[in-house]
């Protein structure tokens, strides 16, 4: 059995947050650079250099890469043989976003409650998942979500019978109706399967993963590509201004399901979908 403290997780969480708001992961600005490339649209390209010259200045400065710093979502893995002590696991997670986005100067966001609206000041509580694993090390992974993006999320229950022509042409009609909402190049995550909620989870988690990583099942890896390819056709561009690179790409995380339904939930990344990882 091994001790984690709550300090070094709190610390952790507060340097995680800073981390994911200032950098932009390698794997989206390679994705970015890639698309820039390839842009057909003269103001595409345009649009897509000020985005890179966006993320690189923040990064050399320290500050935030988007104004909306986001709603902290905190995954935790943490391994069995693992004993926190000191407090809470959930006290010391939100007392490292607190500390984090007041330090680091981020965008207080939260409100206390969806209708009366009081905003907390330090934006906690964050959005907390926590898996229990084997081991005894805990992976804490920190993805700041903005709203513009999140506010486009989906979720449709689909019959057992729906095709996955049927699942394609739904992602893409939610696409084309986001429009320049969350600000694309989007990277977009699909969850299958489930329950409602579980196949929310699993598109959001979805986002974790490099948009230039194929899904390891060829099913699901062509299903991507072929997604891929007709949102890119929609035209709305980077920015939504136009253009042929709307999307970085599209993942899809699927997960065993009822004899009586079919959940796809979308989850969207704006062209600044960031995370951040440490292990303890």
């Amino acid at each position: 059995m091994r001790t984690i403290h709550c300090k070094d997780i709190s610390r952790t969480v507060a340097s995680l947050c800073m981390e994911a708001n200032y950098y932009l992961p390698t794997d989206v600005q390679k994705a970015l650079e890639a698309g820039r490339r390839k842009e057909l649209s003269p103001v595409g390209r345009s649009i897509l250099e000020d985005i890179e010259e966006n993320y690189r200045y923040a990064g050399a400065q320290s500050i935030p890469i988007c104004q909306d710093t986001g709603m902290a979502v905190i995954f935790c893995e943490l391994g069995q043989e693992v004993h926190i002590e000191g407090g809470a696991l959930e006290d010391a997670v939100n007392e490292g976003v607190r500390r984090g986005y007041l330090d680091g100067y981020l965008r207080s966001s939260v409100v206390a409650d969806p209708l009366r609206r009081e905003n907390t000041g330090d934006n906690t509580p964050a959005v907390l998942h926590l898996r229990l694993v084997e081991g005894d090390s805990l992976r804490i992974t920190a993805a700041p979500k903005g709203f513009g993006s999140e506010n486009m999320s989906a979720l449709k229950m689909f019959t057992p019978a729906a095709s996955a022509e049927d699942i394609e042409t739904y992602i893409v009609e939610t696409v084309s109706a986001a429009g320049s909402n969350p600000c694309p190049p989007i990277i977009l995550g699909v969850g299958l399967g489930g329950t409602a909620e579980k196949a929310a989870l699993l598109a959001k988690t979805a986002l974790l993963r490099s948009p230039l990583e194929d899904n390891p099942d060829p099913f699901y890896a062509e299903m991507e590509h072929r997604l891929l390819e007709k949102i890119n056709r929609l035209g709305i561009g980077p920015q939504g201004l136009g253009g042929t690179l709307t999307a970085l790409g599209v993942n899809i995380e699927t997960y065993p399901t009822h004899i009586a339904g079919l959940p796809c939930s979308i989850n969207i990344g704006c062209h600044v979908t960031r995370h951040a990882s440490a292990v303890l």
